[in-house]
């Protein structure tokens, strides 16, 4: 079916304790791209290059991935990244345009994103590099996927 709504890029975000991998989909909503990988400074200072980053791909959505435990429940990290969103919302609500923030379960991403690069024949340096970008592609694609089946547009 081809895609008629309106244009809205998104931006997908694995954020470790480390860097923060950013994936950007496309203006219409369907495929994600691994982007670049963001070395973390802190809370505020990596919610304000985030919110510039997505003020300069005029995205209407930030999706951030929550590292759940395998039985579904918040554990620690998932508490660390949920303190990155609410630093993240407090400069997103300051934006021009709207901005919506979400939070996509994450579980198994990494791991996806790992054998992906693996059977791409990705070397051990290239994965450790942008294994960040490739799982916040991830998490960005189920978001959209999902988003699209909502709308009846899958």
């Amino acid at each position: 079916m081809l895609y008629t709504g309106p244009v809205m890029r998104a931006l997908g975000l694995d954020v470790g304790s480390k860097t923060i991998g950013i994936a950007v989909g496309d203006p219409s909503g369907t495929i994600a791209s691994a982007r670049t990988v963001l070395a973390r400074r802190g809370h505020v200072a990596d919610a304000a290059a985030i919110a510039e980053l997505a003020r300069s791909e005029a995205a209407g959505a930030v999706v951030v991935g929550l590292p759940l435990e395998l039985d579904g429940t918040v554990g620690h990290r998932a508490r660390l990244v949920k303190r990155f969103v609410d630093a993240l919302q407090a400069v997103l609500k300051d934006m021009p345009g709207p901005v919506t923030l979400h939070t996509w379960d994450e579980r198994f991403s990494t791991a996806a994103a790992e054998r992906t690069m693996i059977e791409a024949d990705a070397s051990r340096a290239r994965r450790k590099q942008s294994i960040d970008a490739v799982a916040a592609q991830f998490i960005l694609q189920g978001w959209l996927d999902a988003k699209r089946r909502r709308e009846g547009l899958a």
